[in-house]
């Protein structure tokens, strides 16, 4: 039975229209039409087999939810394909393995009536593992270079797009710290000197900027893991600073030394070590919080030694696969949550 009131082509249409008035200003006509007509494609086929579909006995919010959802992704994982600088020839079979899995999950997640932020939280999850895992197979298949590889992994349209609706600029967020011949004394005052000036600036601004130029050296899953152990609005501030054109300018190199130098000061010495045990109790711990559909929900996508893995860590024992994989299968998890 079609589902009553909804009707998807003109739905897939005005989410098209709507689209086209926030499609990055400086793509050209071939990008532009490239991410309104795949917004466009994949909704109206979404859209048409929730209408065709005998079995789910989706309302027509359901189906709206749906088809909105993957029209928003691939809204930006379009814009993210082109700005990654990988060739066109590949970003229509990413781009079908993206929605076809956000038609999967969404039907699945909304079938077991899990709240509506949950739901998009798992989507979220496999969207951006199904993007990686689909530029890591044309890397494993000499398509394109490391240095391709990765410039494709950090774009996140979303994300910057979530930058753009703060409130508070993040330039104006960071002192400005130089290392200058200070100005010569008025009226028998003296200047202050650049130590002076590094003395009395916000320390713990200065330090979290630092972090920022840091993290940009650093693949995205290791700094994903660092930011999820500090507190929310520092890391908040850090995401803010990493997005700066300009960050380089704001924060004077020798003031940004001083703040390595005092991190480096505190980190405990000896070799780092990955603790089987606790990636056990972090995996049972993310556990707490899932019933097991929606465990289940969240593996579904991945290989049978992951999931084998899991399941054997929920009964407390460890599944014999390398610390450093155990540890990536842990933190994935535990930001699907």
């Amino acid at each position: 039975m079609a589902i009553e009131g909804f009707d998807y082509q003109n739905f897939a249409q005005n989410l098209a229209q709507q689209a086209l008035e926030l499609i990055p200003a400086d793509f050209n006509e071939n990008q532009k039409n490239y991410v309104a007509n795949t917004l466009l494609n994949f909704s109206t086929i979404a859209g048409q087999a929730l209408y065709d579909d005998k079995e789910s006995n989706f309302n027509a919010d359901q189906a709206v939810m749906i088809t909105q959802i993957i029209a928003e992704w691939s809204f930006h994982k379009s814009i993210d394909l082109i700005r990654s600088g990988i060739p066109q020839q590949y970003w229509d079979p990413i781009m079908q393995k993206i929605a076809f899995t956000i038609f999967e999950v969404a039907k699945n997640a909304f079938k077991q009536n899990l709240p509506q932020d949950q739901c998009l939280q798992v989507i979220e999850h496999h969207v951006k593992k199904t993007y990686l895992d689909c530029i890591a197979e044309l890397k494993d298949k000499n398509l394109i270079d490391d240095g391709l590889m990765e410039q494709a992994a950090h774009q996140s349209n979303i994300d910057a797009m979530v930058q753009q609706q703060i409130e508070t600029p993040a330039e104006q967020q960071i002192p400005q710290v130089r290392e200058e011949v200070p100005p010569a004394p008025q009226n028998g005052v003296p200047a202050q000197t650049p130590q002076d000036a590094f003395s009395n600036v916000d320390t713990k601004i200065l330090k979290l900027a630092t972090l920022a130029m840091l993290f940009r050296q650093v693949k995205q899953e290791k700094v994903q893991s660092i930011l999820n152990k500090i507190d929310s609005d520092d890391a908040t501030s850090v995401i803010k600073f990493m997005d700066m054109d300009n960050l380089d300018e704001k924060v004077d190199h020798k003031a940004a030394m001083r703040c390595l130098e005092d991190f480096k000061s505190n980190v405990p010495r000896g070799k780092a070590s990955i603790s089987t045990a606790s990636i056990v109790e972090r995996i049972k711990n993310v556990a707490e919080n899932l019933d097991k559909s929606q465990l289940e929900l969240i593996l579904r996508p991945e290989r049978a030694k992951v999931k084998k893995f899991v399941f054997t860590a929920l009964e407390g024992e460890y599944y014999d696969i390398p610390p450093r994989v155990a540890n990536i299968i842990a933190t994935h998890l535990e930001n699907s949550v």
